[in-house]
């Protein structure tokens, strides 16, 4: 329908329009978006009459709007100020154009009722504007404009009178005469939530140029300049090379995004805040890993010095009750005793074994005190019962080393005990687990772990990992309009990481959190 070519403007030094082409279609609803001097209402003037340009073209259906006088052309322009006659009725402003075509009285009548009932101001006709609300005059003021019926409606700033409730109905209502009465309109805005919900494409002006001319999503989703992803909606940037994996960003790693440029070449990744994923996360602080280390040199001193036997007076007498077994009573048994006594029913081997000497259980200690009448028939003088007592001491010891590595509490036993007490040789490995010590090759593994996780450096401070992945903390969270907006300070970058997450979120300020994303979510625009 409408064919702007090459249209170029100056004033003075400043360029308003540099070789701008549009193509508007027939019955569409066409928003120009951009910021303050950019351009956008210097070219709505031109198409409606009020400014000439110094080159290009522009026709409507084929023909050449330019060689029109303004009063001639097709169009209707809707002013920023609406521009009502503040001594006419509604009516009689809406009329007005009407009567100076010198249309038949009845045919003018019909047609401000038929328009004003479109806009729902058919009780307020003889009304001044005065008595109106902002947004009934602006409803007067597209009334008037579209009673002509225009092949073209261009619209400067419409809404940015009303309040932000008032602007809302209206953005709809405008969208629906729209569709009503079929015209095709132009909507000069600067307000990009305003353009997404009226337009049905939009294009971005910067500097007196065209940036990008898409339906609203496509803009929003995939931006094809920096500019607009800067512009349109809220955008997270990162700067960078583009690689075979993605973007390589100084201080960040490669970031993930589907990329067909070459490789090196100096691109923008825009990632938008709500297809960030955001987990909580806890980070290994100096002072825990000083502490691991520090258990760990006690537990190594304990095992060379062989004082692996039970420190704890309280686990002392969950095992052993009134009568504490001393290292002296337990080597009075010999090997054949302990060799003989490990074939009796209290064999650690049976699960039922372990239940009736397993000192974490109330039952167990029952079962082992010496002050209960039953514990001392179950206990006699003879060798037999030593014998039986002895082989009992370290498989209750065993147990307590296992409930108290559980729950990550110091090693009550070591392997001294277990030989000296059982009478058999241990092997190496259970000699090692029960004084605490870790072997070597568990030792080497944790060691290779941890300089494999790049959310850990040496100095235990959290740092940027790989590829999809960055670390960070939390600086501030804030609500409103039912989406969670959190800022994430991320090492190796200047500005925040902005998230956004549906509802309320439970992430508070100084959290340690672990931002993801998809490659695909992501887009890269060459710089």
């Amino acid at each position: 329908m409408l064919q702007i070519t090459g249209v170029s403007r100056r004033f003075g030094d400043v360029t308003a329009l540099s070789e701008v082409s549009l193509e508007i279609r027939q019955g569409e609803f066409f928003a120009l978006l951009g910021p303050s001097g950019c351009g956008k209402t210097t070219l709505l003037r031109i198409l409606a009459g009020f400014e000439t340009p110094d080159s290009g073209a522009v026709t409507l259906d084929g023909d050449d709007l330019l060689g029109q006088p303004a009063h001639r052309r097709p169009v209707n322009l809707m002013f920023q100020s609406y521009a009502l006659f503040p001594h006419m009725t509604v009516a009689k402003n809406v009329a007005y154009g009407l009567e100076r075509e010198r249309l038949p009285r009845a045919e003018v009548r019909e047609r401000v009722a038929e328009v004003l009932e479109k806009v729902g101001l058919s009780e307020t006709a003889g009304r001044k504007p005065h008595r109106l609300s902002g947004g009934q005059r602006q409803r007067v003021a597209l009334a008037r404009a579209i009673v002509k019926r225009p092949r073209l409606l261009l619209l400067d700033e419409p809404l940015s009178a009303l309040d932000k409730k008032v602007r809302a109905e209206m953005q709809l209502e405008l969208k629906r005469l729209q569709h009503e009465v079929g015209i095709t309109f132009v909507v000069v805005t600067h307000d990009q939530e305003e353009a997404m919900s009226l337009a049905d494409r939009i294009a971005v002006f910067s500097a007196g140029r065209v940036e990008q001319v898409d339906a609203p999503v496509t803009l929003y989703e995939r931006p094809a300049t920096p500019f607009v992803a800067g512009f349109v909606g809220a955008n997270n940037l990162f700067e960078g090379e583009a690689r075979a994996g993605g973007l390589s960003c100084d201080g960040l790693g490669v970031l993930p995004v589907v990329s067909e440029l070459p490789e090196g070449t100096a691109a923008l990744l825009a990632v938008r805040p709500e297809r960030l994923r955001l987990d909580e996360e806890t980070v290994t602080e100096p002072e825990a890993v000083t502490a691991a280390e520090d258990s760990e040199a006690e537990t190594e001193s304990k095992a060379e010095t062989g004082s692996g036997a039970v420190t704890d007076s309280e686990d002392a007498a969950a095992v052993t009750g009134d009568e504490a077994v001393a290292d002296g009573e337990a080597q009075e048994v010999s090997g054949d005793e302990a060799a003989a006594d490990s074939e009796s029913p209290v064999d650690g081997d049976d699960p039922a074994d372990e239940e009736a000497v397993d000192g974490d259980d109330p039952a167990d200690e029952e079962a082992v005190d010496g002050d209960d009448p039953a514990d001392e028939e179950a206990v006699d003088d003879g060798e037999e019962s030593r014998g039986e007592e002895a082989t009992a001491v370290p498989e209750a010891v065993k147990d307590s080393q296992n409930a108290e590595e559980s729950e990550g509490s110091e090693e009550s036993a070591g392997p001294e005990d277990s030989e000296v007490t059982a009478g058999e040789e241990v092997p190496e490995e259970s000699e090692a687990a029960a004084g605490g010590e870790v072997p070597e090759e568990s030792e080497a593994a944790a060691d290779d772990e941890v300089a494999a996780d790049p959310a850990v450096a040496a100095d235990g401070e959290a740092v940027t990992g790989g590829p999809g992945v960055l670390r960070g903390k939390v600086v501030d969270v804030s609500f409103y309009g039912g989406v969670s907006h959190v800022s994430v300070l991320v090492a190796g970058r200047s500005t925040p990481v902005l998230v956004a997450t549906q509802g309320a979120t439970q992430v508070q300020a100084g959290s340690s959190v672990t931002l993801t994303w998809r490659a695909e979510d992501g887009v890269l625009i060459p710089q």
